[in-house]
């Protein structure tokens, strides 16, 4: 198997560090934030052409779209959660639900969860966001959060280096991984959902076999530095992992198989740390970075013949 691997564009106009990405209503268009407070609108097509969709006081680490509706949610480190209507640019909904920093946001039905800098889950409506219920996890912060594609599970990833496993409408305990040293950054169930991805400041990728009741499958030490971000193409045949190392690596689902590295180096990648990444389709995915960057990639597949 060769892979090919081509930068189709750089996109620029963010002022400081990006943390957050979304898609939009249009496949070939998503969203991006970060430290700077502006929310903006991009199109692969014309990359050199972002919209400013809203600009907020602080950071947002979070964004999480809702296309049907044509909305997408804001969260921020100091003052709560905003509903922003795409189509109109205006805020539908807000809600200051917390005083710390939402590190994530994962949506399941009408619900949204979000992963705080206190330790607390809060789970809030998609419409209104109104308050459905808080729940302490842990006494360090809740970094990411993540739901199973078919089971009531909800990982949340935690700066006490734990995984916790919840039943998604009870929020009753199922499991509590250990393994990693450091805080849990990423985590990111298959498509299939057969596995759940973590990634951690320790810079290890674990794989969790969701059937035997998150046995540790394997540890990989994937990175130099701390794994931001972990993300499954749609058909779930490839992820890729993104560093503080300032590279994104391309793996093979089925085998957990290493099979690119795309670095400043080789393929005029990021000088600084990538912090998050983002699949427009299945060969296309966007990284974003605290060089206050972004950067749209592809990647082709070439068989190799036996002769």
């Amino acid at each position: 198997m060769k892979i090919q691997v081509k930068k189709l564009a750089t996109m620029t106009g963010h002022v400081d560090s990006l943390y957050a990405l979304a898609p939009a209503v249009k496949s070939d268009c998503f969203y991006s934030a970060g430290n700077d407070g502006m929310v903006v609108q991009w199109d692969k097509k014309q990359p050199e052409q972002g919209k400013l969709l809203a600009k907020v006081s602080g950071t947002i680490y979070s964004l999480c779209s809702l296309p049907n509706e044509q909305a997408l949610i804001v969260g921020q480190n100091n003052l709560g959660v905003y509903r922003i209507q795409t189509d109109t640019r205006q805020i539908s909904a807000s809600a200051a639900v917390t005083s710390s920093a939402i590190f994530d946001i994962a949506r399941q039905d009408e619900q949204l969860y979000l992963a705080t800098g206190s330790g607390e889950l809060i789970a809030l409506t998609a419409d209104r966001l109104q308050t459905i219920g808080k729940w302490s996890i842990s006494d360090k912060s809740l970094r990411c959060v993540a739901l199973h594609p078919s089971l009531p599970h909800l990982a949340i990833g935690t700066s006490d280096h734990h995984i916790y496993i919840l039943h998604s409408q009870t929020i009753q305990p199922i499991a509590r991984l250990k393994g990693h040293t450091n805080s849990v950054f990423s985590l990111a169930y298959s498509p299939c959902g057969r596995y759940l991805l973590s990634g951690s400041r320790d810079a290890h990728l674990r794989i969790w076999d969701v059937v035997s009741g998150y046995q540790l499958m394997q540890s990989i030490v994937a990175h130099m530095y701390t794994i931001n971000h972990i993300a499954f193409s749609p058909d779930g045949e490839w992820f890729i992992t993104c560093s503080k190392d300032k590279s994104i690596k391309l793996w093979e689902a089925a085998t957990f198989t290493l099979r690119k590295v795309i670095d400043r180096a080789r393929y005029a990648g990021h000088g600084n740390s990538v912090n998050k990444l983002l699949w427009l389709n299945n060969r296309q995915f966007v990284a974003a970075s605290d060089d206050r960057s972004l950067s749209l990639w592809e990647f082709i597949v070439e068989s190799q013949a036996n002769f």
